[in-house]
C-alpha cells in the first residue's frame, strides 16, 4: 500500500489530519497510509521547495510526498533530493478528496469530437484586417472554422479578399449567406464550407470545392431536407446537415425533435447545429447554455455548432464552447456525468464555495499571535482577524469600525479589496483565498501563475512613518 507524507504548517495541520482521517481511515480498505509533517512553519501557503529541502531530513520512508498547493519552487529537484515523486495538492486541504478521486480516475479534456463554426456576423461592414483580427481572436478561443456572415442587402465586395485573408493565415473558412451569388463567390475564392444551401440550390455544390450545409426550404419542413441529404448522398460529396434550432418560445424543443429524427433518419451523416439562437436571445449566462447544448449536441453526435458573440452577454461564447465540448466529450466517451471534470464553466458560483465552518476559522484565529489580518468566509459570512480578535459580518462596512485601520491608509485600502472580494464571494457562493483574484472559470482569463518562481504574501499590513 502507497505511503504518503503530507507536509504542512502549524495552522492548517488539524484540519489536514481531519480530512485525511476521512480520505484515508484506518484499516485494510484505505486507499494509502499516510502521515502529517509540520515543518516549522505557520501558513502552509508560504511553503517553499528550498524551505521544504531545509527542514525536512532525506531520506524519507514513503512512496510519496505532498505539497500544499501554493509551494513554490523546483518540485523535479525536491523529486531528485529526496529520490521519490513530490507533487503538489489541491490548493485548499479540504478538496483532497476530489484530488484524490481524479487521480483514480484520471480524465483529461484533451480531445473533443464537435468543431466550432464561428461567425463574424457583420462581416460586410468591416475591413478585412478587422475580420482577419476578429477571426484569430476567435481561434485562440477556440475556433476551428470562422464563418463570415452576409447581411441581406448589404453588398461584400472584399468578399473573395477576406477569404483569401484567413486562408493565408492557415484558417478554415465558410460563407453564411442567403445570395447564391456570394456563395459562389466565396466557393471560388477557396471557402472551405458554405452555409447553406436548399434543395433549390444545391447546384451551387456542384460549382465549387467548398463542403456545403444543407437545410430544409423552411425549417419545418422536414421533407425537403431529407431530399437534400439524399440528393448529396448520391453525389458522393462530403456536406453537413443542418435541422434550424429554434429560439424559446418559437420552437426549441420541436426544433430539438427535428434533429433527433434527422439522425435517426440518417445515422451516419455530419450534423450542423446552430446555438446562438439559444446564447444570443436568451438573458442568462451563457456558459450553463452552452454546457446544455453541448450536452446535446455530443448525444446527437453532431459534428459541428454555429455560434456566435453578437450580444455583450454571450461576448465569452467561442471559449466557452470549447470548454463545453471537451467536458462533454470526456463525459459520453467515458460514460461518465460531466461532474468534476472541470470548473471551467463554473463562472459565478463554486461547487463548494465555503471549505471552512465557522468554528473551524475560529479555531485557527485563537492561534494566531501577529498582527497580520487574515480573510476567510463560511456560509455565516465574512471573518476578518489577527492577534487582537476575530471580527464577522455581512456587511464589510459593519467590520470597518472594528478594524482600526483609520490612520493607515494603505494597508485600509488592502483590506478594503479583500473583504469587498470576500464578500462577493459569500454572496455568490464562491471560493475566496486571500490574496488570490476571484476565480470566473474561462469567463475571465487569468493568466497561469508560475509556481517556480517566489512571490511575496500580499501586504497586510506597512510600516507607518512619519506623516
Amino acid at each position: 500500500m502507497e505511503h504518503i507524507v503530507f507536509l504542512t504548517g502549524r495552522l492548517a495541520e488539524p484540519a489536514l489530519r481531519r480530512v485525511l482521517g476521512q480520505v484515508a481511515p484506518e484499516g485494510a480498505e484505505a486507499p494509502f497510509t499516510w502521515e502529517v509533517r509540520e515543518i516549522g512553519l505557520q501558513v502552509a501557503a508560504l511553503m517553499t521547495a528550498d524551505m521544504v529541502q531545509r527542514r525536512v531530513p532525506a531520506p524519507l520512508a514513503a512512496d510519496r510526498i505532498l505539497l500544499p498547493g501554493r509551494c513554490r519552487g523546483d518540485v523535479e529537484a525536491l523529486s531528485a533530493h529526496f529520490g521519490l515523486p513530490v507533487q503538489r495538492g489541491p490548493e485548499e486541504l479540504k478538496d483532497l478528496p476530489q484530488f484524490f478521486r481524479r487521480q483514480a480516475r484520471p480524465v483529461t479534456l484533451d480531445e473533443y469530437a464537435i468543431a466550432i463554426f464561428a461567425e463574424i456576423v457583420d462581416a460586410p461592414r468591416l475591413p478585412v484586417d478587422a475580420i482577419v483580427d476578429r477571426a484569430l481572436a476567435f481561434a485562440a478561443d477556440g475556433a476551428n472554422v470562422i464563418d463570415l456572415g452576409g447581411l441581406p442587402d448589404t453588398p461584400f465586395p472584399h468578399l473573395e479578399d477576406s477569404v483569401r485573408a484567413l486562408k493565408e493565415r492557415g484558417l478554415r473558412v465558410s460563407v453564411d449567406s442567403q445570395d447564391s451569388q456570394e456563395l459562389l463567390r466565396g466557393g471560388r475564392a477557396g471557402a472551405d464550407y458554405l452555409l447553406s444551401l436548399t434543395l433549390d440550390t444545391l447546384w451551387i455544390a456542384d460549382e465549387v470545392a467548398a463542403t456545403p450545409v444543407v437545410i430544409a426550404r423552411d425549417p419545418t419542413d422536414e421533407a425537403s431536407l431529407w431530399e437534400a441529404v439524399e440528393s448529396m448522398q448520391a453525389r458522393g460529396r462530403p456536406f453537413l446537415a443542418d435541422a434550424i434550432l429554434d429560439p424559446i418560445p418559437y420552437g426549441l424543443l420541436a426544433s430539438l425533435v427535428r434533429y433527433q429524427r434527422l439522425r435517426q433518419r440518417f445515422p451516419q451523416v455530419a450534423i450542423l447545429m446552430g446555438v446562438g439562437n439559444l446564447t444570443e436571445l436568451v438573458e442568462a449566462d451563457t456558459s450553463g447554455i452552452n454546457a446544455v447544448m453541448m450536452g446535446i449536441a455530443a448525444e446527437l453526435d453532431a459534428s459541428a455548432i454555429l455560434t456566435t458573440q453578437v450580444s455583450p452577454h454571450a461576448r465569452r461564447a467561442v471559449r466557452e464552447a470549447d470548454w463545453a465540448r471537451r467536458i462533454m466529450h470526456a463525459a459520453v466517451s467515458q460514460q461518465l456525468l460531466p461532474k468534476g471534470l472541470s470548473d471551467q464553466l463554473m463562472t459565478v458560483h463554486a461547487k463548494s464555495p465555503f471549505p471552512d465552518a465557522p468554528e473551524e476559522i475560529a479555531a485557527i484565529a485563537s492561534q494566531v499571535r501577529d498582527p497580520n489580518f487574515r480573510v476567510q468566509v463560511s456560509q455565516q459570512g465574512v471573518h476578518v482577524y489577527n492577534r487582537e480578535g476575530l471580527h464577522v459580518a455581512q456587511d464589510p462596512f459593519a467590520l470597518w469600525p472594528q478594524l482600526r485601520l483609520q490612520d493607515d491608509a494603505s494597508h485600509a485600502f488592502y483590506i478594503g479589496v479583500e473583504v469587498a472580494r470576500a464578500q462577493i464571494a459569500w454572496q455568490l457562493g464562491k471560493r475566496y483565498v486571500q490574496d488570490q483574484p476571484l476565480d470566473w472559470g474561462c469567463a475571465v482569463e487569468r493568466e497561469r501563475e508560475d509556481l517556480l518562481r517566489w512571490k511575496a504574501p500580499g501586504t497586510t499590513m506597512t510600516d507607518r512613518g512619519p506623516p
